[in-house]
Formats: C-alpha cells, structure tokens, sequence
C-alpha cells in the first residue's frame, strides 16, 4: 500500500464561504448550513471523478483531507495530476484505522452503505455524508434535483437547456458526470443548480433539500447492490423526506408506485401524466403538453409532433421537464425551443442509421429492464432486440409481454444471456452470441424491411466494457461497418 501524508495543510477562514456572492436565489430560499471543515480530519473514499473533486473541494476549506483507495498510483496517475498537494494518500487498499481516525467520510457513490469500514466509522462517532450532502450545505442558490429508475440525464440535461433558452444562469451537474460539488465554486452570478441524483447519492444525505424535485419512475435495478426492492425504493424516496410545504415535487401520475409512496411528501405536489389531467401539473392531450400550473389553466406548451427525440418515453420525459422548467421561471416558448432542437443523449435511444429500410437504435444506456420496456414501448414496428450484459439482480420476466408477438427475434451477448434465455423463452426466437460484432451482423440477417434493431440491454455493460458508452460506441461502429 502506497500512503502519503499531508503536506504543509494549512487552515483557511471560518464561516461561509465567498463563492456565489450577488446571486439573485428566488424569493424564500433558505441556504443550507455550512459545515465547519477547516482543521477538520476528513476522510475521501475513491479517486474517481467525484472523489477526486470532493477532495480538493474539502481542501480549499482547510480540512485535513486523506483520500483512499483500493487502486495503486499507477492506475490513478491522471486523477493524481489533478489532486490538490496538500491531499494525503492512501492507495493500494482501506485501512480500518484510517477510517476511525476522522471527524468526517465522504465515500464514494459506489461503496454500499452496509460496508465494514462504513459501519466501524459510524459507531466510533465518525461522520459519514455522501458528496451531495457535502455540495448542498454550501450552495448559495436553490437546487433544481431529478430522480427516479430512467430517464433522469435526459430530464436533466433538457431542463438545463430550458434554463439557458430563457435566460437563466444555472450550473448543471451531479450523477450526470460532473460532481454536484465541483460546481460550488463556479456559481457566481447563478440562480439555480440543477442535478441528477442517484439512489447511491441519496444514501448519505441529512439536511438535502432541492426547491424543485422530480421523481420521474421506479422500477428494479441494482438488485446486485440493494437487499431487497423495497431498499432501492426507499432511497430514492429520500430525494423529498426533507422538503416542505413551499417546496414543489414533480411526480409521474402514470407510475402507481410513485403515487403511492409520495403521498407522504410535505411538499406541493405537480404531477405529470400521458393519461389523465391533473389538477396541478402538465399532462398530454390531443398531441399536445398543456400545463396546469400557475395562473393559466390548460395553456399549451409543446405539440409533441415538433419534438426531435424518439419515444413516448421521451413525450413523459418532456413533460417532467416542462413542469421542473414552468416552476423554475421558464415561459411556454423556452421549452418549445429547447425540444424543437433537443435530438436527446447519446446511448439514450440514439438513431444510427437506416439500411435496407431497417432502423438501428442504440439504448445502451438502458441497463435495467425497466428502461429498456420503456424504450420497447415507445418504438413502433417490428423489432429485433439485442439484449445483455452484466446481470443486475432483477428479472428479465416483465420485458415478456412487449416481446411476445413484436420482437422478430432476440439476440442475447454477456454473462447474463443464460438468464435472460430461461426466463423469456418462448416469447420470441432466441439467439446467443459472444460479442458484439456477432449481434449486430445476426440482427442484419434477421431484420426485415420496417424493421427496428435496437440495442438496449436491460443489464450493466461491465462483462465485457467499462462503460455503457463504450458498448454503445462498438455498437454503432458495427452497424456503421455494415
């Protein structure tokens, strides 16, 4: 194990920080309360992205920062390079009494909260808050925040466009790839933060408290991290246990298990619905968005006809952010403009091309099952479905309706395609392949004119690829080589 100590920490002023100074929040925000870091032994769990920025966030406050982790210098020589010097190191692995020695940890997203270390921390009084808690005591400005199983980059990501359309400075960040915290120090002259938020994310919270929150869908993933569905759920849900009755949270009308389990929330509730017209909210009518929000009843927003992205999926998408960019200060026509431009996320229902009047959509970034039976739903046509990857925990059973009688065949890759294979059979023909290149040449064999193949796994991409992104990019230099 690789250990650096702190070299030449020194404390810096108390109180609040400067950053953000003359930013004009919305009438009613209450700031969160900084915590006191300065002379303060804090503890980073992991050098990727969000640690490494949480690290030197915790150093420009003067605390007394020690990041670990599991990998040696070697692997972690680029976030090194960027690391403020006055972090202390400790790479190659975790030592317990490194962990009790703190006043305060800040683990990475992805060390589960039943950890060892975690819990021998905890119950020798050490502190333990996730980086978002850490980023929100400081934030001079309300907090935009987006949750739920799909759907949040997208929402988030719009939403920000939204801002930018009318002319509202915002900083976007949080699980969508920059850390929430590493935008705390870039907010001067801003007047919202908007974030996607992880269950993960939402395990550590105590005082975190978005003005605005969306709760867009639940449904099973990382079955692999949590004991039990109710577990997942239950985290997601803590996005609101903290908002109050000023506060507005945006929920989807269509999921039951949403309205069930909100219905405890003190904040107002906006809801969102391809259904059904809410008495406080937006809904879909007649090819239209329309809210229900403020002083104008029923006023149209956004003919869904006009929308560039792909998939009543993404219709439910955009009216969460219609309701998040309405209650923000946005007007009708910043959210018309955003989605008449807006072609979505990479790996997100990407288009690829067409060939021989066969249509290729890369969803790679559908690593659950209920993401990928969103996107099954919202594709017109006969579809041969490119399923697998790292298996998650959950079942594959609910994809069985979409696929019985639509999918011309399903190609399955990865350690899960066994599992997938048992618990689908019959619904379609199947196909097992070993890699990538395999799936997209079969799919060519098997789609017929009028046709959809879409990649959208409904598991992790780890088997075989580091990232959901890089499966998505050898899916496309596939079909782009055919």
């Amino acid at each position: 194990m690789t250990i650096v100590r702190h070299t030449g920490l020194r404390r810096t002023g108390r109180g609040r920080p400067r950053n953000g100074e003359g930013t004009a929040a919305p009438a009613g925000f209450a700031p969160g309360q900084p915590l006191e870091l300065a002379g303060r032994r804090a503890l980073v769990v992991g050098l990727a992205r969000t640690g490494l920025e949480t690290a030197n966030f915790l150093a420009r406050r003067g605390a007394l920062v020690t990041v670990t982790d599991r990998k040696g210098p070697d692997a972690l020589a680029e976030a090194l390079g960027r690391l403020d010097p006055r972090v202390g190191r400790e790479l190659g692995g975790h030592r317990l009494e490194t962990f009790l020695a703190q006043d305060l940890v800040v683990p990475s997203p992805g060390m589960p909260m039943d950890d060892p270390l975690l819990d021998a921390a905890r119950r020798a009084g050490v502190r333990v808050i996730s980086e978002i808690e850490l980023a929100y005591r400081f934030l001079p400005v309300p907090l935009l925040a987006v949750t739920g199983t799909n759907g949040k980059s997208t929402v988030t990501t719009a939403l920000g466009l939204c801002l930018a359309a009318a002319g509202i400075p915002a900083r976007v960040g949080g699980n969508i790839g920059n850390a929430l915290v590493g935008e705390v120090d870039a907010l001067a002259g801003a007047r919202w933060v908007v974030a996607e938020v992880s269950s993960f994310q939402l395990e550590w919270i105590e005082t975190f408290r978005p003005r605005v929150a969306a709760l867009l869908n639940l449904s099973e993933d990382h079955l692999d991290r949590y004991a039990s569905y109710e577990d997942y759920v239950r985290a997601k849900l803590r996005i609101f246990e903290r908002m109050e009755a000023g506060d507005d949270l945006v929920l989807n009308a269509d999921d039951p298990l949403v309205a069930e389990r909100a219905a405890a929330a003190r904040a107002r509730a906006a809801w969102f619905s391809m259904r059904r017209i809410p008495r406080r909210g937006v809904y879909l009518f007649r090819g239209w968005i329309y809210s229900r929000l403020g002083e104008r009843l029923g006023q149209r927003v956004l003919p869904v006809a006009e929308m560039r992205i792909a998939g009543t999926h993404n219709q439910e998408n955009a009216l969460a952010v219609t309701a998040m960019a309405l209650l923000a200060g946005c007007a009708p026509r910043h959210v018309r403009e955003v989605f008449r431009a807006f072609r979505g996320l990479p790996h997100r229902t990407e288009f690829v091309r067409e060939t021989h009047g066969v249509r290729w959509y890369d969803d790679s970034k559908g690593t659950n099952v209920g993401a990928t039976a969103r996107t099954l739903a919202g594709l017109p046509g006969p579809v041969v479905l490119i399923l697998g990857g790292k298996d998650k925990g959950g079942s594959y059973a609910p994809l069985a309706p979409l696929v019985r009688g639509r999918a011309r065949a399903l190609v399955l890759l990865g350690e899960a395609r066994g599992k997938i294979a048992a618990e689908l059979a019959g619904t379609a023909p199947i196909v097992e392949v070993a890699e990538m290149g395999e799936a997209v040449r079969r799919c060519a064999e098997l789609a017929q004119p009028g046709d959809v193949v879409l990649l959208s796994p409904a598991c992790a991409s780890f088997d075989q690829y580091t990232s959901y992104a890089e499966r998505g990019d050898h899916f496309q230099r596939e079909v782009n080589a055919l």
